[in-house]
């Protein structure tokens, strides 16, 4: 089906309902008597006669209650007669329509009807869409089922028309958790992560038990954070692995997880529990086993480096808290009491803060740049100062309504330090 023949089924369709519409609303029209008489409308005299019946009534239980006597009540009774006589000469005619009437009102409902339909707003995306659907709608169907990998050369000319359809067909087929997971696949091949993000997720609402998409959204969640696994992350691979123990890729990304949040010890556990798994399977896995075992000397390297950090204990002000939000950001930094770039910063969700504290470790594996570090601040006797502050628009530059406390002065070879977050930037 081509653009025209869906447009033209669409306007003859708004058309075919226009006119029953024009027919209903002109019904009365022709069902009108045809005579060759005046027709008169007789919906006025009906209700002069009911108000003189009630004028009557009143007149005559006034009587009877001796309000008023005979001669009155016959009096008022004979202006009541003769006002209802009068009343019966005064008619109004009906004034029936002709047949021109009835044509320019069938014809200008529809006509009028469309023309708003046309002005009420630009329907060229509308359009585009059904263009989309009428090229490549089958192709991007055969994408998400499955049926093909690579769609053909042509489908590709106009990568807004496939991408279009497909994301049509997966709202089409909401409940379908497979079309979601490719939809997010397309998503990860334009480097839109957030959509892909959001794809995975309802793929995986709808699917909690498969393997392949709940590692798959835990990943790339992961990567998103930039190597920190959240509580959706960490959850979604505790639950693989309870059904699963030996699933190596929930294991790789556990160990990779707990490294990066400096969870040294559990991380170091994970690569073992991986090389083991490994190393019980049939066949030559030599270097799957030495990556592992780079890995855990890299962790190992890392876990000497944060035992030569500073451990910052972060508590925030109780008159404070209710000024939190939900999507706020916390900044940690080691700078110079003199200024310049931070030897060593972490930006961090919110949610790292449990009941108002928190400890946060700061070490050469967060410094900014590589020959900025600890370490050497340290060689060379930098006064130093750790900050903290909660950003509510997760900016870098403090602004108006940020959480911040005082800078806490610490010396070269000083390895904790308390901050207190205790007042509003103005």
């Amino acid at each position: 089906m081509t653009i025209f023949s869906t447009a033209g089924l669409f306007i003859a369709l708004s058309l075919l309902i226009a006119l029953l519409l024009a027919v209903i609303a002109i019904m009365p029209w022709l069902r009108a008597t045809r005579t060759s008489g005046t027709s008169v409308d007789n919906q006025l005299l009906d209700i002069n006669v009911a108000v003189f019946r009630e004028r009557l009534a009143e007149l005559k239980t006034d009587k009877d209650s001796g309000t008023i006597d005979d001669a009155h009540y016959q009096n008022q009774k004979l202006e009541l007669e003769r006002q209802l006589l009068d009343a019966q000469r005064e008619v109004t005619p009906m004034v029936t329509p002709g047949i021109k009437s009835r044509l320019i009102l069938m014809v200008w409902v529809p006509v009028l009807a469309a023309l708003a339909y046309l002005m009420v707003g630009d329907r060229t995306p509308v359009f585009e869409l059904w263009t989309a659907e009428d090229k490549v709608g089958k192709v991007a169907d055969d994408l998400l089922t499955g049926k093909i990998d690579q769609p053909p050369v042509w489908a590709i000319e106009n990568g807004q028309q496939l991408i279009s359809a497909m994301q049509t067909n997966v709202y089409r087929h909401a409940d379908d958790p497979n079309r979601w997971m490719r939809l997010s696949e397309l998503f990860l091949s334009l480097e839109a992560t957030d959509s892909a993000l959001e794809a995975l997720s309802r793929a995986y609402r709808l699917s909690p038990d498969n393997e392949e998409i709940a590692t798959t959204y835990a990943q790339i969640s992961f990567f998103a954070n930039k190597g920190q696994l959240d509580a959706t992350s960490r959850r979604i691979l505790q639950d693989v692995l309870a059904k699963n123990p030996s699933h190596e890729g929930a294991q790789m990304l556990m160990a990779m997880g707990e490294a990066r949040s400096n969870n040294f010890e559990e991380a170091q556990g994970w690569i073992k529990r991986l090389r083991s798994s490994i190393a019980a399977k049939p066949g030559d896995h030599t270097k799957a086993l030495a990556s592992l075992d780079e890995l855990s000397a890299n962790v190992s390297a890392q876990q000497q480096q944060a035992s030569e950090g500073v451990e910052v204990s972060i508590r925030i002000s109780a008159s404070l808290l209710p000024l939190v939000k939900a999507d706020d950001v916390l900044f940690v930094a080691i700078r110079d009491v003199n200024g310049g770039p931070p030897f060593a910063a972490k930006r961090l969700p919110i949610s790292v803060i449990k009941q108002g504290e928190a400890t946060i470790s700061l070490s050469d594996l967060d410094a900014m740049m590589p020959e900025r570090t600890l370490q050497s601040a340290r060689a060379d006797k930098v006064q130093l100062a750790v900050i903290a502050r909660i950003s509510h628009s997760g900016t870098a530059a403090a602004e108006s309504g940020d959480l911040s406390g005082n800078p806490v002065v610490i010396s070269a070879d000083q390895n904790q330090a308390n901050v207190e977050i205790n007042q509003q930037i103005p």
